[in-house]
């Protein structure tokens, strides 16, 4: 028998005790706390690691910048390069039950750049796990 997709991924994802839901949440906003922050934190080590693939191709520039010019440099990359938007969007996109996906594709403008936001969050919130060890 096949294992249930829905269940298994929703299993594998991280539990966030401040991620609370309330009746006054927007749509977006409960699909954020109860979707993408589990699936964006259990990813987050494949986050850093396709983020230094990132900077290595770009010759590595980022690990002669101070930290604020760091930063900037995350928050540009998240911005400008769309083929690694898309990558990091996909990594994410392809943990959604197809109740989510439904859910996603109503609003994935919106949802999109609530995704682009944490995940620039979470590398710049990481960034020392970006440095050359």
């Amino acid at each position: 028998m096949m294992p249930n997709r829905s269940l298994s991924l929703t299993e594998i994802r991280p539990t966030i005790k401040s991620a609370v839901i309330h009746d006054s949440m927007s749509a977006d906003e409960r699909f954020q706390n109860t979707t993408l922050r589990p699936i964006i934190k259990f990813q987050n080590d494949l986050f850093i690691a396709v983020f230094k693939n990132h900077i290595h191709k770009r010759k590595g520039v980022f690990y002669q910048l101070m930290l604020p010019k760091k930063v900037i440099y995350i928050e540009h990359a998240l911005l400008k390069d769309t083929k690694l938007r898309n990558v990091l969007k996909g990594m994410i996109i392809g943990h959604f039950t197809l109740e989510e996906y439904a859910v996603y594709i109503e609003n994935s403008s919106a949802l999109n750049k609530r995704i682009m936001s944490m995940v620039k969050e979470r590398l710049i919130s990481h960034i020392q796990l970006l440095e050359v060890h």
